[in-house]
């Protein structure tokens, strides 16, 4: 029996409220413009902010009472008023009241900011229709910005959802039901093979990794929008637990791979976001969902593999388990025009090496998209970092008995190498980007507690509104 999971949200944060109410006021500050603002006051308020030693460093607060010694005002610290993060260190320090921001914002600063307020809000529950709700601080905000930011908040909060859920409840059957349920939700069609269906139907790569779990393989197919549109196909790896097969992680590495999921995570926020918006796309998305598991039945080192598209894979290492289904996910979506073909995965732990656990690695096969891309992170403070599809890399990718190897015996550029791998079920002319991505925060930042985090989510979403514009 496997538990059912029960991360889904249809209701918006409840750390948002309409303007209009009565709201205790809130005034950011640099701290050039808080000795400019002192000035101006009268000696009561500036002895009041002396002794509570406010400067307006970033990420200290201070509270102003009224006359009648109730809190009127509180002057927030920042470093730069455009950061997304800049108000997102406030949720967690401030009592159950609605807020609102009396600076003259641009539209562009006010989504920003309310965009980190709503990530800062943001907690873990194994079951929250059970346990006692979450209460956070709510901003008010006028409808315009609420409605470009509560579906960015919700697809953040679902995605890191996803990927907190333990392995015992996020099994690939789980993971099917939470694209159904999407799928539902926006009237799109959601197939999903299972069991022996994979076999019958040729992803032996599927089979081979996930044959050894009590939770068989499943693919999952969702398919939604005109067919006149622009064909963009997002393929998800769904590892919903790595123990690294036969060649086991130690203790450590492994203490995380429920994560493994992350890039199927990623691949379902983005297309709630998608459909949500009713972009003009003609949206597919692809999921291989596994568990690479030890047992009798699992597949070992020095086997060869026959993948979906005739290509012969020799296994190197059973740990690289992860492009090995989405070989033959690429494989099935490339079998039919693809206009763009997008996929995310926590791939390498090579490309956390080379840009650490915050910034993804991205490749791709075009180099207009590339541009495109790291503007659109830049432009939403999103990052991702691209990196070379270097060809004469594909030598480390040889084998003396097979097309391939999964896994290259050299110990440089494992994150490119990867990359190259996966290239190599691409249709030549099919544009195509891949994400390597941590998709956890190892430690607590301002609007990134620990746990699973949306990363290239908005930045993905933003090039994909230009692309479809």
């Amino acid at each position: 029996m496997f538990a059912h999971v029960t991360a889904w949200s249809d209701s918006s944060p409840a750390c948002f409220a309409q303007t209009g109410g009565q709201a205790i006021e809130l005034l950011l500050l640099t701290q050039t413009q808080c000795t400019q603002w002192l000035t101006g006051q009268s000696r009561q308020v500036n002895q009041w902010v002396a002794q509570q030693s406010f400067c307006a460093k970033p990420q200290t607060h201070c509270w102003l009472p009224n006359e009648q010694g109730q809190l009127q005002q509180i002057l927030v610290g920042v470093a730069d008023i455009d950061d997304v993060t800049a108000l997102a260190f406030l949720p967690n320090q401030l009592k159950q009241h609605e807020y609102r921001l009396v600076n003259p914002l641009t539209h562009e600063q006010w989504v920003n900011l309310a965009l980190g307020w709503g990530m800062a809000c943001y907690r873990f529950q194994i079951n929250p229709t059970s346990e006692t709700p979450v209460s956070w601080p709510k901003l008010q905000l006028t409808d315009a910005v609420l409605a470009e930011v509560l579906s960015l908040v919700e697809a953040i909060h679902w995605v890191r959802d996803l990927i907190n859920q333990p392995a015992n409840v996020m099994t690939p059957v789980a993971l099917a039901q939470q694209a159904q349920r999407l799928a539902k939700t926006y009237q799109a069609k959601c197939k999903v093979y299972s069991g022996r269906q994979l076999q019958r139907h040729q992803f032996p790569a599927i089979c081979a990794v996930g044959q050894a779990s009590d939770c068989p393989p499943h693919l999952i197919d969702l398919q939604w929008g005109d067919p006149k549109h622009p064909k963009i196909t997002l393929v998800g790896k769904g590892v919903c637990f790595d123990t690294g097969g036969l060649n086991l992680k130690p203790g450590n590495s492994m203490r995380l791979m429920k994560k493994d999921m992350g890039g199927a995570a990623h691949a379902l926020g983005l297309a709630k976001l998608i459909m949500q918006a009713q972009l003009p796309i003609r949206l597919r998305v692809l999921i291989p969902a596994v568990e690479n598991a030890i047992g009798s039945r699992a597949y070992r080192p020095g086997d060869i593999l026959t993948l979906r598209n005739g290509t012969t894979v020799e296994i190197d290492n059973t740990d690289a388990e992860g492009r090995l289904i989405l070989a033959d996910a690429l494989s099935f979506a490339s079998e039919e025009p693809v206009d763009l073909l997008i996929d995310f995965a926590t791939l390498t732990g090579a490309a956390r090496v080379a840009l650490g656990p915050d910034v993804p690695a991205m490749f791709t096969n075009n180099d207009t998209i590339a541009t495109q891309l790291s503007q659109c992170a830049e432009q939403v403070q999103d990052p991702m970092w691209r990196l070379p599809l270097v060809r004469q890399y594909q030598s480390m990718l040889q084998s003396d008995v097979a097309d391939l190897v999964n896994s290259a015996a050299s110990s440089y550029a494992g994150a490119i190498t990867a990359a190259l791998f996966l290239q190599h079920f691409i249709e030549k002319n099919t544009p195509w980007v891949h994400v390597d991505l941590m998709a956890w925060n190892t430690s607590q930042r301002p609007g990134h507690p620990v746990g699973g985090e949306a990363m290239t989510l908005r930045a993905m979403f933003q090039f994909l509104i230009i692309y479809s514009g």
